[in-house]
């Protein structure tokens, strides 16, 4: 008889932290739980502490645990890094400063750079000097570079990142430079960029490097305390980590390389979205993740999730890369291609200068929470305006384990939103609900219409704490179709963290013409870059990996570059040639430019490796067995419908016949709004399908 063994994926947000068991024999166990920020590692041994008392987990049985966590963003958006030293090329100590000349707010007079994370005063020079063909034009001195890295502690640095001009052409100096830096000085954490950027643009690379530096203390504390809190706890499990580019790592190789953790959180729900859409035979689909904090968007094309080579971190939580650029710190590594605005459950509801309303991107958090909270918040959020709506369950929140006040949240939006615009209560919360779905909808054209996508051609699955309850409502002002909500929504992103595979990318400068490319030379400089892709980990050892190549390609004469797959085998005149094809259609899709005619070239090799895919997950066993009694209660819809009594089930209750809006159907960990006018039904997946009935 086979023992039970769980594989468990817990996803830490700024509101709540979400846990997601799945067993061996298919057994599927939830847990919501409020989200620790004084010590999130709290929130997953709470979360299951909770499993093991109510389900009977038992930890020994726990095989593996992969974790979203926000540690890395947080450090960053509240300045609360290590005190970072960097050593650099003579000359270029203020390339960090410099930046590029972008700004997310072309006309704002007043905007200001984001603080730069090394102060010039720890940002020392060496002399030394690599061609842009490789060479060496001014040998390095060992000597000095101990002796800057000396200064550096001595003034207070507790992590060095080290950064040479053209050191992708050439690593020697950087290689030898922190050898010598780890041989003096084995206590302090070095940085170097070839290590995680050999690419060219000195700007990104520095960028990317001294973010490293910078979280690497906190990611390397956290990872420890986390691991020690889980084994005290009877869990010994291999510990994994969400990258931003939606694969695996394992905790001990995150905490040397933190920059990849960055996005964690956010490419987990996106990877469950694309596995359930793949099972669901929707080619094209939307992944819409509303939380607590943030709401975040990313587009599925051919089941395949866009990623992007460079993004921003810190530019603040109401913009995403997709939205603006220039306003946060500069990131080469490869990332889910999603937006993100500042736009969830907590955010909070305020009047600018002009005496308009506004929602987020500042939230009330975990703590303290919306108004109906009754944890000392007085200022309402989009959860108190739902409340008052009817949206949300009177008696509480997660299965009712975390009670809510309704009337605390009416008195809160009746005095301080209704009163001042002279509306009615529920009219004025329908103006915060629907100013939030505005600020979201900002985040789903980022990825669809500023990408020259219609998102009339795709499927929108919405999940998170509060993606169901906004979703229908977007969806119809975006002439969305259909709308997907998973099987436990509010846990979903952990699901997804359950469909990642292990995943490392490696990466070379191949600054070559497509016109007059040599085959031979390129294939041999993918089997070299080969030679050295593993996933390998002492932590996490697998049995084999697979290999993906893939081309960054642009026009000559442009910095923007898009990556392209190449096919399984050695490189052929008939791969390059569709690749190039492949670019000039992606080209025109994403910028509204034909190509036809401009000059291309490869500006970087990129070998994906990869462990082999998950097996399915049996996405309906999170469904509860029981059925439901019907409720109702009166819920409001706008000033279109008014209030109308609206019929309150479970997702059970859909079963094998489609129910006509209006709607509430409540889960654990969620609820799903569905409108008059709209249609909900149950798939075989166990996802409500709700049909938006746009256009009949």
């Amino acid at each position: 008889m086979t023992s039970v063994s769980w594989r468990v994926g817990v996803d830490i947000g700024g509101t709540f932290t979400d846990m997601v068991a799945v067993s061996n024999d298919g057994r599927v166990l939830r847990q919501k739980v409020p989200s620790t920020p004084g010590d999130y590692s709290q929130g997953i041994l709470n979360a299951i502490g909770n499993a093991a008392d109510a389900d009977g987990l038992e930890r020994p049985a726990i095989t593996e645990i992969v974790h979203g966590t926000t540690i890395a963003t947080n450090a960053i958006l509240e300045y609360k890094g290590a005190v970072t030293g960097l050593i650099t090329t003579k000359g270029f100590r203020d390339v960090l400063e410099i930046g590029r000349l972008r700004m997310p707010k072309l006309y704002e007079i007043s905007w200001q750079k984001p603080p730069v994370l090394i102060e010039r005063a720890r940002r020392l020079e060496t002399a030394e000097r690599i061609a842009g063909d490789g060479s060496v034009l001014v040998a390095l001195d060992r000597d000095e570079v101990v002796e800057r890295g000396r200064q550096l502690i001595d003034e207070g640095a507790e992590s060095i990142a080290v950064m040479f001009l053209n050191s992708y052409a050439n690593p020697e100096h950087e290689i030898a430079a922190g050898a010598a830096l780890r041989a003096a000085f084995p206590e302090t954490p070095i940085t170097l960029s070839v290590e995680l950027a050999p690419e060219m643009q000195e700007y990104e690379r520095a960028s990317t490097t001294a973010v490293n530096a910078y979280v690497l203390p906190t990611v390397q504390r956290y990872v420890r305390l986390l691991k020690d809190s889980l084994a005290e706890s009877g869990v010994t499990a291999p510990l994994l980590i969400m990258q931003s580019n939606g694969g695996m790592l394992s905790a001990n190789a995150a905490a040397e390389s933190p920059v990849l953790i960055i996005e964690s959180g956010p490419a987990a729900g996106v990877m469950g979205c694309r596995a359930l859409a793949e099972s669901n035979g929707h080619d094209q689909a939307l992944s819409f993740d509303m939380g607590g904090t943030t709401a975040k968007a990313a587009v599925i094309e051919e089941y395949q999730v866009p990623q992007a080579t460079e993004y921003e971190v810190g530019g603040g939580v109401s913009m995403g890369s997709r939205l603006t650029r220039g306003g946060g710190y500069a990131l080469r590594s490869p990332s889910v291609d999603l937006s993100e605005v500042g736009a969830g459950g907590g955010s909070l509801v305020w009047f600018d200068k002009a005496g308009g309303i506004q929602v987020g991107p500042k939230s009330a958090g975990a703590v303290p929470g919306p108004v109906c909270y009754g944890q000392g918040n007085t200022q309402p959020t989009v959860t108190d305006a739902n409340l008052v709506l009817g949206y949300i369950n009177p008696q509480g929140l997660a299965g009712g384990t975390i009670p809510v006040d309704r009337q605390a949240s009416l008195d809160a939006i009746q005095s301080q939103v209704a009163d001042r615009i002279g509306l009615p209560v529920l009219e004025a919360a329908f103006g915060v609900h629907s100013i939030a779905n505005a600020n979201m909808m900002r985040a789903l054209r980022s990825v669809t219409i500023e990408r020259g996508r219609d998102p009339k051609d795709f499927v929108l699955y919405a999940f998170g704490g509060n993606g169901a309850i906004h979703s229908v409502h977007i969806a119809q002002k975006m002439e969305i179709g259909t709308v997907i909500v998973p099987p436990s929504p509010g846990v979903f992103s952990a699901f997804g963290l359950l469909t990642a595979r292990v995943e490392r990318h490696f990466t070379q400068t191949y600054m070559q013409r497509f016109d007059t490319l040599d085959l031979a030379a390129l294939e041999a400089a993918f089997v070299a870059l080969e030679a050295g892709a593993s996933v390998d980990d002492p932590e996490y050892p697998l049995t084999r990996i697979e290999l993906e190549r893939r081309l960054e390609c642009r026009v000559i004469g442009q910095t923007a570059s898009l990556p392209i797959v190449l096919p399984a085998g050695v490189v052929t005149a008939e791969a390059i040639d569709a690749a190039a094809e492949r670019f000039r259609a992606e080209y025109e899709k994403t910028y509204g430019f034909n190509t036809d005619g401009a000059p291309l070239q490869i500006a970087n090799l990129r070998v994906v490796a990869q462990s082999p895919k998950q097996p399915e997950l049996n996405w309906a066993a999170s469904l509860d067995d029981r059925r439901g009694t019907m409720q109702q209660r009166d819920v409001y819809f706008g000033p279109d419908h008014g209030l109308l009594p609206t019929p309150v089930l479970i997702r059970r209750d859909l079963a094998g016949k489609t129910l006509a809006g209006p709607a509430i159907i409540e889960e654990y960990d969620s609820t799903t709004v569905v409108p008059p006018g709209c249609d909900a039904s149950l798939d075989a997946n166990g996802c409500i399908v709700i049909k938006t009935n746009i256009g009949n």
